[in-house]
């Protein structure tokens, strides 16, 4: 059955990646502009949301919040869980 969700899951995957990308592109551009900014909560979600893959490309892309430990250490911390969760779910439906 998880074989019919699968089209669903990677539209979904490319979607929160992208706009985990796309946060930390314009709250770079708003830092620098001395703008409004979008709350490290907010940041984070998507991530958590498996859009982790784009937060942490977003985050080296744009050079942003590179120097905060929780965002160099927490987002790839993040992946590893996610990443372990996905083999582990993996296993359980094969």
């Amino acid at each position: 059955m998880w074989q019919t969700l699968l089209p669903y899951i990677l539209i979904y995957l490319a979607i929160i990646n992208l706009v985990a990308f796309i946060l930390f592109g314009v709250d770079k551009k708003r830092a620098r502009r001395q703008e409004w900014r979008i709350s490290e909560k907010s940041l984070f979600l998507p991530a958590l949301l498996f859009g982790t893959v784009g937060a942490i490309l977003g985050m080296h892309l744009f050079h942003h919040k590179t120097r905060h430990w929780y965002f160099r250490y927490g987002l790839p911390l993040i992946l590893i869980v996610q990443i372990a969760l996905v083999v582990l779910l993996g296993k359980y439906l094969a």
